[in-house]
């Protein structure tokens, strides 16, 4: 008999294999109260409890169920409860401006949305069937369940996420991944990262991430103990490394440079030294940083490259043993790849030099969206967007994106939106949003803009039309007025000139 491959099947084997065992900690920095610890017994008692509560809502299995929160216990046990019980999880980055968070709750047709306590006041008009706080309501929810929930007929087959992402068009697109996907990414992901029962995970990535909300399965399958970090600071970081024994986390490079920052400024020997893998993923950061990881720090240094719409891991870049003898800067120089294709996925470079990925991870396709989902899955490959090389190891290097997209801080921000906030300004006449280089961020936004005649906006005027109608890290953090901007003869704007300038001397136009 064929078993249907269900995300649920990791947290069922947790309360089996490790019923006893510490699965989440939760430290009071929450502004609701702290459920402290819990073992995966009663994580699986309180995800069963989710599922019985939106059986009481009416909500049925394939409905969607949207979550915006910070990082917490109670949303882990949300993710278990939502997409464990064969509804469908939609995580929305909780950065986004209140209006783009009511188009994805909308777009989505979501009929409960879970509200981080923080962020509730400022979600108060979005439009919402059931909407529950994360903390005295959710937990007054769980109280009314005592039901045990209806069985679900499973089915790998069927949508367990939707997630929604930054592209080339001014509105996120939802991407929609399978059970059998998302499986299998986190099966291909714990071998590759050898994760096991001796592992302490540190959640640095926000959950609504694809990589921060496919990790708490495997975690789960293997009795991993998960410890919570609500908001990223690299002192916290370090502290609980020490405090709970971390051993595995995984992190945008801008996190790994608070990390060193502060690990530099406290004198003192980095906690977890010759213990903990620190998976980097969003952004291929400086070779030097990836140096100062493991010389400074003293920890493994993996890379992965992928995109939401795979699930999302596509290639593994992990220090194999003949580069032991590798100088640190030669070794940081291997590892600076996008690394080889994982378990299980196919790589080609096109004629126009775009990455392009075979692999049961891909996406099933954009919610609503039939005709962009065409052309991501054309002539049986994914089409990623990214320009790359495959060298003579079978390793990718990422070198541009395709795609008008900026990545700062390991968050997908679409220049097309970006502009549009712009346009909408009545002194602008022409704009053109790239992505220049940052120490901190790998890359941060830049405006170039074209005012009409006669019109007058200061750099600062622009900055502030943009925050009033996007999520700050969005928005650009300089802007440049122009007389005009690069074209082509048909009057298409031609972005790898603008960039140009700002990466020279870079091997890649990608930080």
């Amino acid at each position: 008999m064929i078993v249907p491959l269900t995300v649920s099947d990791f947290l069922d084997r947790a309360v089996i294999a490790y019923g006893d065992r510490i699965g989440i900690i939760d430290e009071p920095d929450q502004p609701a109260p702290s459920l402290g610890s819990l073992t995966y017994r009663q994580i699986g008692q309180l995800t069963q409890r989710y599922a019985a509560a939106l059986d009481s809502l009416g909500i049925a299995p394939g409905e969607r169920v949207a979550i915006v929160s910070h990082n917490a216990a109670r949303l882990l046990l949300a993710l278990y409860g939502v997409s464990g019980s064969g509804r469908v999880l939609v995580p929305i980055n909780f950065r986004l401006h209140p209006a783009e968070i009511a188009y994805i709750v909308e777009h989505s047709g979501a009929s409960v949305l879970l509200i981080d306590p923080e962020l509730a006041p400022a979600l108060a008009d979005v439009p919402f069937k059931h909407r529950a706080i994360l903390g005295p309501e959710s937990d007054a929810l769980l109280g009314c369940s005592q039901d045990p929930p209806k069985p679900w007929q499973r089915d790998e087959q069927a949508t367990a996420t939707i997630n929604y992402t930054s592209g080339t068009t001014a509105r996120p697109k939802g991407v929609q991944l399978t059970h059998r996907s998302l499986w299998l990414n986190a099966t291909i992901f714990g071998l590759h990262s050898s994760v096991t029962d001796r592992d302490v995970y540190l959640h640095t990535l926000p959950t609504f991430h694809c990589n921060g909300w496919g990790m708490p399965f495997v975690l789960a399958a293997m009795g991993v103990k998960q410890v919570v970090l609500r908001k990223i600071s690299g002192p916290e970081i370090l502290r609980r490394v020490e405090a709970h024994g971390v051993t595995l986390m995984c992190a945008a490079p801008a996190v790994i440079n608070a990390v060193l920052d502060a690990a530099q400024h406290s004198g003192k020997p980095a906690p977890g030294r010759g213990r903990v893998r620190i998976v980097v993923a969003g952004a291929p950061p400086p070779t030097r940083t990836i140096e100062r990881v493991e010389t400074e720090l003293g920890w493994e240094f993996l890379q992965i490259y992928g995109l939401t719409e795979t699930s999302p891991v596509l290639t593994v870049n992990r220090g194999r043993a003949e580069w032991d003898a590798l100088s640190p800067s030669e070794r940081a120089q291997k590892l600076s790849r996008a690394g080889a294709p994982a378990l299980g996925v196919s790589l080609k470079i096109d004629d126009q030099g775009e990455v392009l990925a075979q692999s049961n991870v891909v996406l099933e396709g954009y919610w609503q969206q039939p005709q962009a989902t065409a052309d991501a899955l054309s002539d049986g490959w994914f089409h990623t967007g990214d320009g790359g090389t495959i060298d003579e190891e079978g390793y990718l290097t990422i070198s541009d994106r395709k795609k008008d997209v900026i990545i700062s801080g390991g968050e997908n921000i679409s220049s097309i939106e970006v502009e549009d906030a712009l346009f909408s300004h009545p002194a602008v006449a022409e704009v053109a949003v790239i992505g220049v280089p940052d120490n901190k961020w790998g890359e941060t936004v830049k405006a170039l803009v074209v005012l009409a005649p006669g019109k007058h906006a200061s750099e600062r005027e622009l900055i502030d039309h943009c925050r009033a109608r996007l999520a700050h890290y969005k928005c650009p953090t300089s802007v440049e007025l122009r007389s005009e901007l690069a074209r082509t003869a048909t009057g298409k704007l031609q972005k790898f000139k603008l960039r140009a300038p700002y990466w020279e001397g870079r091997t890649r136009q990608v930080n």
